[in-house]
């Protein structure tokens, strides 16, 4: 999607510096935002590195609260979470540190929350076609397959 209107450096640099203060952002979407703006890939460049050593633009901290909001608001698992970060080109470094911002305690409640919800919901008779609709449902939430089958086992 290329915008129509072209900036300056210092333009798009105040434009960028309010975008990345409204929430978190990483170095990929900020790249790619500049693009839009119809700016050399040298000025891109340059622009990135300035955000970053003003510390608008922070690998780490977007994923630890990147980790934390899906976990939160969209009961998104580790899975779907780790797969995301990576489409972001965010090192597994930052994608470790982030998915420790997740207490296992509050992951399992939360698993647990989402597996009842479902099997409540389910009109299927048949205990296997309920089984998988529900572990189909949990996988694409982005929870662990040992995780989704150790609670429906456990709840028999």
């Amino acid at each position: 999607m290329q915008n129509n209107k072209t900036y300056n450096i210092k333009q798009a640099t105040e434009k960028i510096q309010h975008y990345c203060a409204l929430q978190d952002r990483c170095q990929w979407e900020v790249k790619r935002k500049l693009q839009e703006y119809g700016l050399d890939d040298f000025v891109v460049e340059s622009i990135l590195v300035d955000l970053i050593l003003e510390k608008f633009v922070n690998e780490q901290r977007f994923s630890e609260s990147f980790c934390r909001g899906k976990f939160r608001i969209k009961k998104w698992g580790r899975i779907k979470i780790k797969n995301e970060l990576k489409l972001k080109n965010i090192s597994e470094n930052c994608i470790k540190k982030g998915l420790k911002q997740i207490e296992d305690i509050e992951y399992t409640k939360v698993l647990e929350e989402l597996y009842r919800k479902k099997r409540d919901n389910l009109k299927d008779k048949n205990q296997f076609i309920r089984k998988g609709k529900i572990v189909k449902y949990l996988q694409q939430k982005g929870f662990e397959s040992n995780l989704i089958w150790e609670l429906i086992n456990k709840d028999k």
